[in-house]
């Protein structure tokens, strides 16, 4: 098992059910590799941050795959820069954005998504230029997290 950090492994990463039934190969190129790895770190201090587990539910998306979920080529998942998790043994995505915020982590962006009703997960992603930029995602569209 090829783990991009102590807690995060690459198959975590890069698992997809819509590329397993679509038979896409979601296998990053190796120039992909050290933005997984700096967002894997990223996540280690959030799990630190946390002290739970995190869930990663979306992470490394090759551009076919990323075409399919209705994202944009430009989307920091397919640079290997985002993941989209939960960690339920922290709270909910609400108080886990709350929480990352309010540390001393150097994320770029970080998107409350979907979070009404008790669902919903977090987006965070680790740049070379970090933009420190919150919004929250929702039916309405984005806006900023906190205004």
């Amino acid at each position: 098992m090829y783990h991009l950090s102590p807690h995060f492994t690459m198959a975590e990463f890069t698992a997809s059910q819509t590329a397993a039934r679509r038979g896409i190969n979601n296998t990053p190129p190796p120039h992909i590799i050290p933005a997984l790895t700096r967002t894997a770190e990223g996540l280690e201090q959030i799990r630190a941050r946390l002290g739970v587990p995190i869930l990663v539910s979306s992470g490394y998306r090759c551009l076919e795959l990323n075409g399919l979920l209705g994202s944009k080529p430009t989307s920091q998942h397919a640079l290997g820069e985002a993941v989209d998790f939960t960690a339920p043994g922290f709270g909910n995505p609400r108080n886990v954005v709350d929480a990352i915020a309010s540390a001393d982590i150097d994320y770029d962006q970080l998107i409350l998504e979907f979070a009404h009703h008790g669902g919903g997960w977090v987006h965070v992603s680790f740049a070379d230029h970090p933009r420190h930029a919150a919004f929250q995602l929702d039916g309405a569209g984005a806006r900023p997290l906190y205004a």
